[in-house]
């Protein structure tokens, strides 16, 4: 089967990029849920930050005729909150047990390195497609 030439190129970096959309949004949300994962309710009875998970959904680009990666919908980890008995506190219910967000930096940390990785060879994508293009240039040109 016979590639289209540049046509190749400009796809796989298309996807590539797409790819890196969607890691820096999965990053947005991972850094969320880090920078949340102390807080506590507004109010007393009522639900801290809860963690959320982001997911991938594939899109077609006809112009292209390539599958992409976009950042589909956010889903909400129904996991139970951390209790910390502290009756001083503001967020305090009538047992003195404070709710605390379901984020557990540990699991938050390793998604973001993965996050980070996927975004990286996406990156790698690019750049090997652009020296391609480049090296072709050349040749075309002697």
């Amino acid at each position: 089967m016979r590639g289209d030439g540049p046509m190749d190129f400009l796809k796989s970096i298309a996807i590539a990029a797409s790819g890196l959309r969607a890691q820096a949004g999965r990053m947005r949300i991972i850094s969320e849920n880090i920078a949340n994962a102390d807080s506590t309710a507004q109010q007393p009875g009522t639900d801290p930050f809860r963690r959320r998970i982001p997911t991938f959904r594939s899109e077609v680009d006809r112009v292209l005729d390539a599958r992409m990666v976009a950042l589909g919908k956010l889903r909400s980890d129904p996991s139970d909150f951390r209790l910390k008995h502290e009756p001083g506190h503001p967020s305090a219910d009538a047992n003195g047990h404070v709710k605390y967000p379901n984020v557990n930096p540990l699991v938050e940390m390793t998604d973001m390195r993965d996050a980070q990785r996927s975004y990286e060879a996406n990156i790698n994508v690019i750049s090997a497609s652009r020296r391609m293009i480049q090296r072709t240039i050349e040749i075309l040109k002697s």
